[in-house]
């Protein structure tokens, strides 16, 4: 896809990105698709599908008690739990706000390592990256923040969430529905957005302006981004997914940057 060559015009030392039917086609990829790249807070996907797994295993259950007084696992994954950005201190009553929270995250993977007797690096690995072949990716630390991955791994997983085969279809279908709806919040990067809608673990579009995504990308897309430059979007209506990860961090270059390009890779397909 010659949209895919954009990302050489992008101020970044390195930087590939990989375009994903449902079907698991690569309609193609630019840029070193096997180097491995710190993905931030695209890990939160990943580490939201192993909790998903644990779910539907029966370790745990989405509305079972976790994290603050009235937080449940679904609070965590849709981050309304009521903790803080980065600190495990609670700023609001569960359900009452959306407040993007590394800390939910952290306290999610705590939970679900000791539910299933398995540490959450692990339990990611055998629940996710193993079946799925993502051999070049790993989780070592925080699962809010501190994943590595590769373009190739990227768009395995890419593939999965659009055709699933670890879940049922209708838990991913869920993930990517709005939990509590209407919610306000701040989007990082973006500001405060009415609504700030989110599902279980993965941001969805919807309306936001401004967005990380296209102008052109359906209301339907969801997916994530890092403050490493990093990004996974899949657009349900394009039947298409797109990642694309650098080595710098993400600033007023990226929101410059990502949106046109988005716009690009859309207009090509169509």
């Amino acid at each position: 896809m010659e949209s895919l060559r954009i990302i050489d015009t992008w101020p970044v030392t390195t930087a590939a990105a990989a375009v994903v039917r449902a079907d698991g086609t690569v309609l193609g990829t630019h840029g070193p698709a096997g180097h491995r790249f710190p993905l931030a807070s695209v890990t939160k996907p990943l580490a939201a599908y192993a909790a998903l797994v644990a779910y539907e295993e029966g370790a745990v259950e989405l509305d079972e008690p976790a994290g603050p007084e009235g937080s449940t696992v679904r609070h965590l994954l849709a981050h309304t739990s009521g903790l803080a950005f980065d600190e495990h201190r609670v700023t609001a009553p569960p359900g009452n706000r959306r407040l993007y929270s590394n800390a939910g995250f952290e306290v999610l993977g705590d939970h679900i390592a000791k539910a299933s007797g398995i540490p959450f690096a692990e339990y990611l690995r055998q629940a996710v990256l193993e079946p799925l072949g993502m051999t070049s990716t790993n989780l070592d630390g925080s699962p809010a923040r501190d994943g590595v991955s590769t373009v190739d791994d990227l768009v395995r997983f890419a593939a999965e969430v659009q055709t699933p085969r670890l879940l049922d279809p209708r838990t991913v279908l869920e993930a990517q529905s709005v939990v509590h709806p209407g919610l306000k919040g701040v989007l990082p990067g973006y500001g405060h957005q009415s609504p700030n809608d989110w599902g279980l673990g993965f941001e969805i579009r919807d309306s936001k302006s401004p967005h990380w995504t296209g102008n052109t990308s359906s209301p339907a897309t969801f997916g994530h981004f890092g403050q490493s430059g990093t990004f996974l979007w899949i657009d349900p209506v394009a039947g298409v997914a797109c990642v694309a990860l650098t080595d710098r961090a993400f600033g007023p270059w990226a929101a410059e940057a990502w949106t046109p390009f988005t716009d690009a890779v859309l207009a090509e397909l169509s």
